[in-house]
């Protein structure tokens, strides 16, 4: 009898005990799951969270869209589009204080109109240091559309206001908010680790209690005591065929794992930061003075890969500005023996893989973060994909074309609409073909 009722509360104890595991274990995915919905809700991959205000243009979006990509490419490193002085003045509000005709005179060429004695170009140029603004080849159309761009407002940038749930716009919080739910969960399971032991030295103690309450004051017969007193033989848990059997089986599988990680994981350098030869930091061109990529990076948009920029462009801004820092007199030694800065590459493809910079940011409008992550964020750069052909091809799968006003895409995107529901991808048009990168 007494036998039945040790064995029936230790089946309720264990029952109990697998209860609490399950609905802990219940509890931690489903706030792991809120919190991760929390974390990704409004940002799309490859993206962050902008605090751009994008005024409703006046006058021709086209025109606009025109100027924009004029002044990122030409103006962006000297001048702001909002009133941050850079090089030159702000320009926000320019269009108000001069007329149209005298700005387009002093873009195309500031010196003719200061050699002219024209006050406000002496003004300015006496002002800002007498620092000789460079002069464009444009048409009198393209500085008008640069006006436009700077008249939209849609290069000014507002101060960042608190989001839904606390986010700030422009914070990257996607990974970060993910890792937190990994430390959460890490401190569900020792949580739950330390509530385990503590259940199991309480049942012990009250085993042991019961044992000595039965033994002193209960007449046991000879199978009851032997149930009650009976010892546990540690060695016939190592002997066993089937704890030795599963001990390897564990140890094979563990090796194994370990093995194919590191196997899978030559040639991966996510994560990968070397050392550059000058401290050239990214968040500080791209991210506070919004220096466009296709400045310094020329061929992003033309060619295959996206050009190392040459000492020259380096000069363009810093002939004038920080010319005493130790880091830009390195540039000045590099132009001095004529040779190259040896900048080290970061992101490395294998010989055997063919990529187009041009392919993709051109025609396919994919944006820099998409791949490099958020580059105006860093100091160091590192590489922030894992650049494997798994993910290349995930892409691809998942990639809609833009197919409309293209009528090269019309019969193809008639064909698959005829045999697929899903959307036509950069995979419905041969993008996952082996030959597309290896040939």
């Amino acid at each position: 009898m007494i036998s039945c009722i040790l064995k029936t509360k230790s089946k309720i104890f264990f029952a109990f005990l697998l209860a609490l595991v399950v609905s802990f274990g219940a509890f931690a995915q489903e706030q792991a799951s809120d919190q991760a919905e929390v974390a990704t809700k409004g940002v799309e991959p490859g993206a962050t969270q902008g605090a751009t205000t994008d005024a409703t243009p006046a006058g021709d979006p086209a025109v606009i869209d025109a100027g924009e990509a004029l002044f990122k490419n030409n103006c962006v490193v000297c001048h702001s589009a909002g009133t941050d002085v850079i090089v030159g003045p702000g320009l926000q509000g320019i269009t108000q204080k001069r007329n149209e005709g005298w700005l387009i005179k002093w873009i195309k060429n500031s010196q003719a109109l200061i050699a002219a004695g024209d006050k406000d170009a002496v003004a300015i140029y006496n002002e800002f240091n007498k620092q000789a603004m460079p002069s464009f080849a444009f048409s009198d159309d393209e500085v008008k559309s640069i006006l436009a761009y700077i008249k939209s407002g849609k290069g000014v940038v507002s101060a960042p206001v608190a989001g839904p749930e606390g986010v700030t716009p422009g914070e990257n919080v996607g990974t970060e908010a993910i890792g937190a739910v990994g430390n959460y969960l890490d401190i569900v399971l020792v949580v739950l680790i330390v509530v385990l032991i503590v259940l199991v030295v309480t049942l012990l103690l009250i085993t042991s209690l019961l044992k000595n309450y039965l033994n002193k004051n209960r007449k046991l017969d000879e199978y009851d005591n032997e149930v009650v007193n009976q010892r546990f033989d540690f060695s016939k848990i190592y002997k066993s065929k089937a704890v030795r059997t599963l001990v390897v089986l564990i140890f094979v599988v563990v090796l194994l794992d370990l093995t194919i990680d590191k196997v899978m994981g030559i040639g991966i350098q996510q994560g990968y930061a070397p050392k550059q030869p000058i401290a050239f930091s990214h968040k500080l061109h791209a991210g506070e003075h919004q220096i466009n990529c296709n400045y310094c990076h020329t061929t992003v948009y033309e060619s295959k890969s996206a050009s190392i920029p040459s000492a020259n462009i380096c000069m363009n801004c810093h002939s004038q500005i920080k010319t005493e820092s130790p880091e830009i007199q390195k540039i000045y030694k590099a132009i001095e023996r004529n040779r190259p800065i040896e900048w080290v590459r970061i992101h490395n493809l294998p010989d055997l893989a063919y990529f187009n910079h041009s392919q993709h940011t051109q025609v396919g409008g994919v944006e820099c973060q998409t791949c490099h992550g958020p580059i105006e964020e860093m100091d160091v750069v590192y590489q922030y994909s894992p650049l494997t052909m798994g993910w290349c091809i995930d892409c691809h799968r998942e990639t809609p074309l833009n197919t409309e006003g293209n009528e090269y895409y019309d019969k193809l995107v008639e064909l698959h609409e005829s045999s697929s529901k899903g959307a036509f991808t950069v995979s419905s048009n041969g993008g996952t073909e082996c030959s597309k990168c290896h040939y």
